[in-house]
């Protein structure tokens, strides 16, 4: 039967709209994970070593666990945002003599061969390797080992949880924020009581001290396993996957937006989007983050003599919104999209309503920034050019972006159970790099030469020429959703 799945998953891929670019992206994939598996083994290798010297007053085991805190939690929060969930079309199987456990392990049986659960194993294969080399009792080193292997399908299946539950969610990310903010707390000494890494490292010391203890994490992650069962088990149903909740809807008056002519149609249809939705919600809850995302960059003293650091954390403080909502341009609308594209309407209309709306963002986010002022008018003036910048650029590149994104998105917060609506998206990454390293050359190199003045003037003017043209970009990216328009409508018609 699971020959069966994958033959099933491999025609749908193969057929789908975008099977040419899905096999671009996958390749470029594959060379990325071969990059950073052979630099994970080569870290894995030296790891002992670099331990060694750096903390020679400590047992090098001892001090890897000591950290190994961050590197879960780091691989937590990278897994959210990355990680593939398990998505399958479920709604034909309903109906065929399969039984629907088989089918539930298979799409969590997905998750367990992912290249997010293996990159853990180029680290500490080679790290074990070495230690048993050292010396080291081969008993302790291969049961602390499996030990973190299970910690690894911990964090795996939490993902999993964390994406289809809100509740979930909040709490792990209530718990990183307690424990991220202790540990900077006690490194910066404002006070010396609670110390994160050692009082985690004394949970991991007794893994390798105590080897029996092993069955602690392996027992917690097939315990998330049934959990994870549970709660897709409880919603295979038929009538449960097709059927629509209906619930009143309380009506907003958004009269003061005919102001806007033939955009306001659009812009109404989002913001009725944005506040009856719970995934609009959530974009819109998440980017309100980015405002603080400065505070991590301007309170570190070091970060002063990298300027480099402060003009990439100048331009996320305003992004929140146009990253989270814009790179989903058009899929916000897949589900109504074929409807939408049957109409007479202006297609330069319809995109001009999203960057309004993303530069209308932009602009309260400045706003919102203000207590910067604090840390100083240079890095208020930073935030400023970003914000221009976003504007003027980045708002441009992310709606070109979104004419490559074809990846439909649910609007309901039941969707998410049978498919991937928050799953890692290649052309996103893709897209996003640009949106993040242009503005640090437009500001690093007239900096070089002329100073910081020149740096921050250099990335507001960069925003203001973007202005300038437009209605020049807005008519090539027109162009490009013109020229896409039906395979769009193909890609989202599949789902």
């Amino acid at each position: 039967m699971i020959r069966t799945f994958l033959s099933l998953q491999w025609k749908e891929f193969k057929r789908s709209a975008s099977f040419q670019k899905g096999i671009a992206i996958k390749i470029l994939l594959i060379f990325a994970a071969l990059y950073f598996g052979s630099f994970a083994i080569l870290l894995g290798a030296f790891l002992f070593k670099i331990l060694s010297e750096f903390f020679p007053e400590q047992d090098p085991i001892t001090t890897a666990n000591n950290y190994l805190i961050f590197w879960f939690l780091f691989d937590l929060v990278f897994r959210y945002f990355m990680q593939q969930m398990p998505v399958m079309n479920v709604k034909p199987l309903m109906i065929i003599p399969i039984k629907q456990k088989t089918i539930i392990h298979f799409l969590l049986g997905k998750t367990m061969v992912s290249f997010f659960n293996f990159l853990p194993l180029f680290i500490f294969i080679p790290f074990s390797i070495v230690l048993l080399v050292q010396g080291y009792s081969p008993v302790n080193v291969i049961l602390w080992f499996l030990a973190i292997v299970a910690i690894t399908y911990v964090l795996n299946f939490t993902n999993i949880l964390a994406n289809k539950s809100n509740t979930v969610f909040y709490i792990v990310l209530s718990v990183i924020a307690v424990l991220a903010g202790l540990e900077y707390l006690y490194i910066n000494e404002y006070f010396d009581a609670f110390k994160v890494s050692e009082i985690c490292g004394m949970v991991f010391n007794a893994l390798y001290n105590y080897p029996f203890l092993v069955l602690i994490p392996i027992v917690l992650a097939a315990f998330l396993y049934y959990l994870n069962f549970d709660y897709l088990n409880k919603r295979f149903y038929l009538d449960d996957a097709i059927s629509k909740k209906v619930k009143e809807v309380t009506t907003t008056d958004l009269s003061w937006m005919n102001r806007f002519g033939k955009l306001a149609t659009f812009l109404k249809n989002d913001v009725r989007m944005i506040w009856r939705n719970k995934r609009p919600k959530q974009v819109l809850f998440m980017s309100g983050f980015f405002l603080f995302y400065g505070v991590i960059f301007f309170v570190q003293k070091q970060y002063n003599d990298m300027p480099g650091f402060l003009a990439f954390a100048s331009i996320f403080v305003t992004a929140g919104f146009l990253f989270s909502f814009g790179q989903l341009v058009p899929s916000w609308d897949s589900e109504y999209y074929k409807m939408l594209m049957s109409q007479n309407i202006p297609y330069r209309k319809y995109l001009e309503s999203k960057w309004y709306l993303m530069v209308l963002a932009v602009f309260i986010s400045f706003l919102l920034s203000t207590p910067y002022i604090y840390f100083g008018w240079d890095k208020y003036a930073m935030i400023a050019a970003g914000a221009s910048f976003n504007i003027g650029i980045n708002s441009f590149v992310t709606l070109f972006g979104g004419a490559l994104n074809r990846v439909p998105v649910k609007l309901n917060e039941k969707a998410k159970a049978f498919s991937n609506t928050q799953g890692f998206n290649p052309t996103q990454l893709l897209i996003a790099l640009p949106k993040m390293l242009l503005p640090v050359i437009i500001f690093y190199i007239p900096y070089l030469i002329a100073g910081l003045n020149a740096g921050i003037i250099s990335l507001a003017l960069s925003g203001v020429v973007g202005l300038l043209f437009r209605n020049f970009f807005l008519k090539k990216i027109e162009q490009v959703y013109q020229k896409g328009k039906y395979k769009t409508i193909e890609a989202f018609g599949e789902n």
